[in-house]
């Protein structure tokens, strides 16, 4: 049995519904599954529904947080989805995703780039559109020929010419706010070098400190050497590990199950859990 606790779905940046999510997963061979869309937890009923017998669903989202001058994402599993605070900036940071997009649209269009509001909205349906779906729409008016070249500084890469800043908490004050919740917080992909960044050791130390529950280590944006320093600095800090796709459906290759945490960590993180418990199948 795979245990995965890093997906998405159509209701935030993947391509397919969380019912779909869940049925590729099963074929994938993954028992423990966790759905963690942006800033979201709306896909998360659906995803039960879908559940099979042997099957678990782990109810999670990915916070958008900012460390420096860099984006830095949260996972956040098992915490109350009614907490007031927690659902506060849910809201605000949502809102400010709508509100970021409908910028990215008006500077491609400033620079001669065919990509309409209209178009984007079609690519998002009922989610909340982000900087993927923008990308998507650049591929669809063919300004870029695939998503990644929209992810580059002549673009919507972070600093590019159609770029535009957003809300997003500062990651010591998500920690706190996730585990207020309930919640269990683990630091998604810290040295993905494609994302042009990396969470230091110290930084990392200091988040342990506010409450961070586990690091994010085996993703497939990881070196073999990170994963391994990644593993030694969990373990010094009394952190667990945990493994995971990282999946977006078609966006990503259609990967569920190519990463896997260990049925010792996944148990260290339910432990933990005072939120929420996990969904079985029935």
């Amino acid at each position: 049995m795979r245990i995965d606790l890093h997906t998405h779905s159509s209701v935030s940046d993947g391509t397919e519904p969380p019912a779909d999510v869940v049925r590729r997963a099963r074929t994938a061979g993954v028992g423990v599954l966790g759905l963690t869309d942006h800033d979201t937890v709306a896909g998360h009923e659906e995803a039960v529904r879908a559940l099979r017998p042997g099957m678990t669903l782990v109810r999670g989202m990915e916070l958008s947080c900012r460390l420096r001058d860099h984006s830095l994402h949260l996972l956040a599993y098992l915490f109350d989805p009614d907490d007031p605070e927690l659902a506060a900036e849910r809201e605000r940071i949502r809102d400010d995703r709508a509100h970021r997009a409908r910028g990215m649209v008006e500077r491609l269009a400033e620079l001669g780039a065919p990509v309409t509001w209209d178009l984007v909205r079609r690519i998002t349906g009922d989610s909340v559109p982000g900087r993927p779906h923008i990308a998507r729409a650049m591929v669809e008016a063919g300004v870029v020929d695939t998503v990644e070249e929209a992810f580059t500084p002549a673009w919507i890469g972070a600093g590019g010419r159609a770029y535009v800043d957003r809300y997003a908490l500062e990651p010591g004050r998500a920690v706190r706010l996730v585990r207020a919740a309930g919640g269990v917080p683990v630091l998604a992909h810290p040295r993905a070098a494609r994302r042009g960044y990396a969470v230091d050791d110290e930084e990392i130390a200091a988040l342990a400190g506010a409450g961070l529950a586990g690091i994010e280590a085996d993703h497939p944006d990881h070196a073999a050497g990170d994963r391994a320093a990644l593993r030694g600095l969990a373990e010094e800090l009394g952190m667990f590990v945990t493994g995971a796709s990282d999946d977006h459906g078609e966006l990503t290759g259609h990967r569920l199950g190519a990463e896997s945490t260990s049925p010792e960590a996944f148990e260290a993180l339910r432990s933990q859990a005072t939120g929420a418990l996990p969904d079985v199948g029935r």
